[in-house]
C-alpha cells in the first residue's frame, strides 16, 4: 500500500512539472526609463549558413531603437535603466527553431518555441504547407531582471523581399508588439 501510494505522489509530481507554462503575456503597467540596451548574451561566432542572421538582428534592432526612440527612451551601449531582449522564432508545419541571440538563457526560449510549434504545427486543422515567423520582445528591469513587459507577433514568412520592404515590414510588426507600452519618466 505504501508503496502504491508513493507511486501515484510520484506520477503526479512528474505531471505537474510537465504542466508548468510560460508567460506569453506580461504586463506591470508603465515603464520607467530614460534608457535601455540590448542583452548581451557575450560573443559568438556565427555558422557559415547564418549569414542572413545580422542582417535580421540589425533590422529588429533598429526597429526597436526607432519605436522606443518616439517614446522618449534612448539606446545606450550598456547599463540602460531598461534591457530589451527579443526572440525570433521561425517555423513550418514539420520544425520550429529560434533564433535567441537578443533572448538570454534562460528556459523561457525552448518553452515558447514548444508552445509556438504545438500551436502553429500540431494543434492546426490546416494541412497546407506555412512558413511563419514569431517575434517574442521582452522589457526587463535592468536592476532586478525583473520582467516587466512581454508581447509578441506573428506573421506568414516572405522570402525574397527587397531590403527595404523587409526592414518597413520588421518596423510594422515591432510598432504593433509594443503599441501598448507604457513609459513614465
Amino acid at each position: 500500500m505504501r508503496t502504491n501510494t508513493y507511486s501515484i505522489l510520484l506520477a503526479a509530481a512528474l505531471a505537474a512539472a510537465g504542466c508548468s507554462s510560460v508567460k506569453t503575456h506580461v504586463d506591470t503597467g508603465p515603464i520607467t526609463a530614460r534608457t535601455f540596451s540590448f542583452l548581451n548574451t557575450g560573443p559568438k561566432e556565427r555558422p557559415a549558413y547564418a549569414d542572413k542572421r545580422t542582417q535580421v538582428y540589425t533590422m529588429i534592432n533598429e526597429a526597436i531603437t526607432r519605436n522606443l526612440a518616439a517614446k522618449g527612451v534612448s539606446n545606450v551601449p550598456s547599463g540602460g535603466d531598461v534591457t530589451v531582449a527579443y526572440l525570433v522564432i521561425a517555423g513550418n508545419n514539420a520544425t520550429t527553431t529560434s533564433l535567441n541571440d537578443y533572448f538570454g538563457y534562460t528556459d523561457d526560449a525552448t518553452k515558447l518555441v514548444d508552445k509556438v510549434h504545438t500551436e502553429q504545427a500540431t494543434k492546426s486543422e490546416d494541412r497546407n504547407y506555412f512558413e511563419e515567423g514569431t517575434l517574442v520582445i521582452d522589457i526587463i528591469s535592468s536592476q532586478t531582471m525583473k520582467l516587466l513587459k512581454r508581447t509578441a507577433i506573428q506573421s506568414p514568412i516572405l522570402r525574397n523581399l527587397a531590403s527595404d520592404v523587409r526592414q518597413a515590414r520588421i518596423q510594422s510588426f515591432v510598432d504593433q508588439a509594443l503599441s501598448g507600452l507604457r513609459i513614465s519618466k
